[in-house]
């Protein structure tokens, strides 16, 4: 059980239960999932950039990413179908845990002038969705060796019927919302 996974289980857990009123713990909100991608705009004709991408997203998440192609050709934006745009990795179980573990803690406060993650981000289920102009404030990146830095959109996935929920079982973990 990972350092996250057992503060959930053993503190937010009976604060949420007591604070909504839960009379079973299945019904307790907890995580589903979490979520990265990166999108590469302008590098997608670059297939070094392509798998720069990768690698970057395999070390951040200890997981191999999957690269995502276009589904259908737009004119406008110079894609082909089956021409890569970006890459992805969805985390699970202790991998999940470990990384919002390392978000929370190590990457966000290496943001320059971090002041808090405004909450805007939430979809109405109680999901929340982050994104991250520069992808080298994860401490797995060198950054004297990443010569394109990248955007990243977080997606953390929970069981969470509404936003206040959602956002309440955050703040909890430790989330560092803006006050």
């Amino acid at each position: 059980m990972t350092r996250l996974e057992k503060i959930y289980r053993e503190k937010v857990a009976p604060v949420l239960q007591k604070e909504f009123n839960y009379k079973s713990r299945m019904q307790l909100p907890g995580l589903a999932k979490i979520s990265l991608n990166i999108g590469l705009g302008a590098l997608k004709d670059n297939n070094k950039a392509v798998e720069e991408a990768v690698a970057e997203l395999t070390a951040i998440a200890g997981q191999k990413a999957v690269v995502t192609r276009a589904r259908k050709s737009i004119a406008a934006f110079k894609v082909r179908e089956g021409n890569p745009i970006g890459c992805r990795v969805t985390l699970r179980h202790d991998r999940m845990w470990d990384f919002l573990d390392k978000l929370m803690n190590f990457a966000l406060p290496r943001v320059r002038d971090f002041r808090g993650i405004p909450d805007r981000g939430f979809d109405g289920r109680g999901n929340f969705t982050l994104g991250i102009k520069e992808h080298t404030i994860f401490p797995e990146l060198e950054v004297d060796r990443v010569e394109n830095p990248k955007g990243m959109n977080i997606t953390i996935v929970t069981t969470a019927p509404t936003d206040k929920e959602g956002k309440f079982l955050l703040d909890q973990l430790g989330m560092p919302f803006r006050k």
